[in-house]
């Protein structure tokens, strides 16, 4: 076990005893109600696109893009740093330069990129923190979106800035916008974790209310039954 999921672990035994008042820790009180995308939503003939984004642990991030429509795949993993395939003991020194990413398969005819990042900024996690996440701080927690076209690079930006105009969040939004250079995929027990641990206090307090605001501030993206991964 690392530094970072002892911490996790930690979390979990000192709020087992006081859950109830612990809910909102390393998450916002309530969904935000951010603006649509102006960017136009790109006509692809496509049926699959990628798109990979950092916002703190990867257990919530990967849980919540589990249950919108038009995602046909969503896998926990490492990206943006120097080290070829690493394990998350070594991304959890903060040395690898990785973060903790979330790989999103979708067919763009059923969701737009825009409205992956909308969900992000929504409810997936709050991105004026700077190198941490809540309960979790280091770089490896950042919040960042790694494009893997120009059109996802030009959709992003945009909506960033869309979002600093419109004074969506009260202080200033630090996320990067850098092209994948690679995703790891991280190993099998994170995979699916918010589902296979429901009731751990870390993924109730953190995790959890992020995937129940998706349900009601996007209620017509919402799937039931979460997509797992196929690495499992």
């Amino acid at each position: 076990m690392t530094k970072t999921i002892d911490r996790r672990f930690l979390i979990t035994a000192a709020v087992g005893a006081a859950l109830p008042l612990a809910i909102g820790c390393g998450r916002p009180a309530i969904a935000r109600k951010l603006p649509d995308p102006t960017s136009p939503m790109i006509k692809s003939t496509a049926r699959s696109e990628v798109a990979v984004l950092a916002g703190g642990c990867f257990w919530g991030i990967q849980g919540v893009f589990a249950h919108v429509k038009g995602v046909t795949r969503s896998v926990s993993g490492y990206a943006g740093g120097r080290t070829v395939n690493p394990t998350y003991e070594q991304v959890g020194t903060g040395t690898t330069g990785h973060a903790e990413s979330v790989q999103i398969t979708f067919d763009p005819n059923q969701i737009s990129y825009g409205q992956l990042l909308q969900i992000f900024f929504s409810v997936g996690t709050d991105p004026t923190q700077l190198n941490r996440q809540g309960p979790d701080e280091g770089t490896q927690y950042r919040n960042e979106i790694f494009y893997t076209s120009p059109d996802q690079k030009r959709i992003a930006e945009a909506y960033i800035a869309q979002l600093t105009a419109a004074r969506a969040f009260s202080r200033p939004i630090v996320t990067k916008v850098s092209p994948l250079s690679a995703f790891y995929i991280a190993e099998a027990y994170h995979q699916d974790y918010a589902f296979l641990h429901p009731e751990q206090p870390y993924i109730y307090i953190n995790d959890l209310p992020k995937i129940t605001d998706l349900k009601g501030s996007f209620p017509q993206l919402w799937r039931d039954a979460p997509i797992r991964t196929a690495s499992r």
